[in-house]
């Protein structure tokens, strides 16, 4: 052998190559293994539109009945708890604690709500989602205790010297509405147990860390904590911790587990704590049913309505054009994956 195919093959040696073109390997590769290889026909695509269309309209006729079978009461009330003279000024008067901040509202029951009833917060225009908000808390800690106090808090990392319990934004910001209802003179208890995720008192905020030095410097942001209640305890914490995804969101406050009847007048009792009015938010509450789909939600409904709608309008259209301008089909025998088929 000479000193140039030597050199050649000295590169290679000890090592096998697969053959270039062998067997299922390069058929593989080449995306040339047996497989169902339909043709679109203008019967095949007018069949599929139609059976779309005729799937999707009543599934989105079910959906849109589950959502309107749902009672819903939405009551704004940042600004009328607001008292007359403060208008003007709604920062002065979240501001002052010399005032009082219980106010009265009365709404009517349009629609018989059935146990369980959800009482919900809501809030528009917080974003919650905001980049150095969600960041700034430590899981650790949540879990541990305020030996793993971490940067990430900032800026409510330490007040006076030491580390705080819950730390960062999120928890600081805690919202500290109350509420209470009542009918009549009789009481409407509201269970608030059980409001947050199984899975977030069990594993994200510990059974032995209790909030420390929470709430205590000379800027308060939101609601207080019991000191001698652990973290997975604090289920209006938990709540609050995780962070909506829009500027408009509702959070979990309780259950009422007792029927409201129709045309009944409920007072809502609001302890009117947060202050939105600094960045222009609003405040609701909101008490709900639900059904097998959920709350209130007329969105999937009409999604599944209006592509069946679309797909049933397209298969006519379709169908009217391949009659009235029909198109010559080709030998579906001379497409390629047939004519090896036949060769082979």
């Amino acid at each position: 052998m000479d000193e140039a195919s030597t050199s050649a093959s000295g590169g290679s040696a000890g090592r096998s190559f697969p053959p270039a073109r062998s067997g299922v390997f390069y058929r593989f590769t080449q995306q040339d293994l047996p497989a169902w290889k339909p043709a679109m026909t203008p019967g095949c695509v007018i069949t599929i539109f139609l059976i779309i269309g005729i799937t999707f309209v009543p599934i989105g006729l079910v959906c849109l009945q589950a959502s309107n079978s749902v009672a819903e009461i939405v009551h704004r009330y940042d600004i009328d708890c607001v008292p007359n003279a403060y208008r003007g000024n709604k920062q002065a008067y979240i501001k002052d604690s010399s005032i009082s901040k219980k106010c009265i509202q009365k709404v009517q029951v349009r629609y018989r709500m059935k146990a369980p009833i959800y009482v919900y917060y809501e809030l528009d225009n917080f974003y919650q989602n905001h980049r150095r908000y969600v960041k700034s808390r430590s899981d650790k800690q949540l879990r541990r205790g305020l030996e793993h106090t971490e940067s990430s808090c900032s800026p409510i990392e330490r007040s006076n010297g030491l580390p705080i319990v819950p730390c960062g934004l999120i928890a600081w910001s805690l919202f500290n509405d109350t509420y209470g209802f009542t009918r009549g003179s009789k009481d409407i208890m509201v269970d608030r147990k059980n409001i947050s995720w199984r899975s977030d008192r069990e594993h994200k905020f510990g059974k032995d860390v209790y909030p420390f030095n929470f709430q205590n410097g000379s800027l308060i942001g939101g609601g207080k904590l019991d000191p001698n209640v652990p973290l997975s305890n604090q289920e209006d914490l938990i709540v609050w911790m995780r962070t909506a995804a829009l500027p408009q969101f509702r959070k979990l406050y309780g259950v009422i587990e007792e029927d409201i009847q129709a045309d009944e007048t409920i007072t809502m009792h609001i302890t009117n704590n947060y202050n939105t009015y600094t960045f222009g938010g609003k405040k609701s509450l909101v008490l709900t049913t639900s059904t097998w789909l959920g709350g209130k939600n007329d969105f999937l409904g009409y999604a599944y309505m209006i592509t069946g709608s679309l797909s049933i309008f397209l298969s006519i259209l379709f169908a009217l054009i391949h009659v009235k301008v029909p198109r010559p089909h080709g030998d579906a025998a001379y497409v390629s994956w047939s004519r090896k088929n036949s060769n082979s």
